[in-house]
């Protein structure tokens, strides 16, 4: 695969995951809640992707029994919470309002990062911090008035979706070393099953569940915005810098606030805007000190 190639690969991937509220709002639409929304995400993407590694790549599917608590981390703890926390700013609130808090992530990921792991706060990563910060508080309206529509339920939310969304890096840096990113993805897939399959509720909507247009949207949601989203940003990885893939990630709040905005009629007033631009450009701001250092250490 070419560098090019490489790139595209991985803009698609990521741009794949923004498509994720077309098919979150029909299964809304047929009745599932977010928690129920949650375990057909889980368990639809359990199935697709550890069936794609059993017959393409078998010896991804090999862990240590002692490695298996950090996978409950990043699949319970972090795939279910984030996802339910995510799912329910998108019911109570905006598709566009619901990524943007999503992406409070990396700031949660730089705090405790510096506890866990001892990483330094340089300047960098503290105006990223106060980027994300004042970013959020423009884009939930308590910039600059302090005056929101939200309540301090969705806002939570949205906090907490960032929040558990930055525990994946966090469980998953300690078996990173030993695994491939594949390998993490299918294990966290795996337990949020485990968790899903008995406590997801659906067996309290399973008239529904297999209506063609739910099947259908179950599938859109596991497989275009979460396995092959997954598949083409990891191909693409492999051949490109992680700090430069990291910025190419920008493009999911892209894409799922322009769908957001043309198919659900999401606003955005000038603030909110701004609020946006600043959320992304914290994520340029830690991405680009990381591919400095990375050219200097290849150089």
């Amino acid at each position: 695969m070419s560098r090019k190639q490489a790139y595209v690969c991985a803009v698609a991937g990521a741009a794949l995951w923004g498509l994720i509220g077309i098919f979150v709002q029909v299964l809304y639409d047929a009745g599932f809640t977010p928690w129920q929304t949650v375990a057909i995400r889980a368990i639809f993407s359990f199935i697709l992707i550890v069936g794609y590694l059993a017959v393409f790549k078998p010896s991804h599917l090999k862990i240590r029994l002692k490695d298996f608590p950090f996978f409950i981390g990043t699949g319970i703890i972090s795939i279910v919470f984030f996802n339910w926390c995510y799912f329910t700013v998108m019911e109570e609130a905006t598709v566009s309002l619901a990524v943007v808090l999503l992406y409070t992530g990396p700031l949660f990921v730089t705090i405790i990062s510096r506890f866990l792991f001892k990483e330094w706060l340089t300047k960098r990563k503290i105006l990223s911090l106060l980027f994300t910060i004042t970013g959020c508080a423009f884009a939930v309206g308590l910039l600059p008035a302090f005056q929101t529509n939200l309540s301090w339920f969705v806002i939570a939310a949205g906090i907490g979706s960032g929040f558990f969304y930055a525990l994946y890096s966090i469980f998953g840096k300690y078996v990173s070393s030993r695994y491939s990113s594949m390998t993490i993805t299918a294990y966290s897939f795996i337990c949020a099953s485990l968790l899903m399959i008995p406590a997801g509720g659906l067996a309290e909507n399973l008239g529904n569940l297999f209506n063609m247009q739910v099947i259908l949207s179950s599938l859109g949601l596991a497989f275009i915005a979460t396995v092959l989203g997954y598949i083409l940003y990891t191909s693409g990885l492999t051949y490109i810098e992680s700090s430069r893939a990291s910025i190419l990630t920008t493009i999911e709040p892209v894409v799922a606030i322009t769908v957001g905005m043309t198919i659900f009629g999401d606003t955005l007033n000038l603030w909110q805007f701004l609020g946006v631009i600043l959320v992304l450009t914290s994520i340029f701001l830690v991405a680009e000190k990381s591919n400095k250092n990375t050219a200097k250490s290849t150089a």
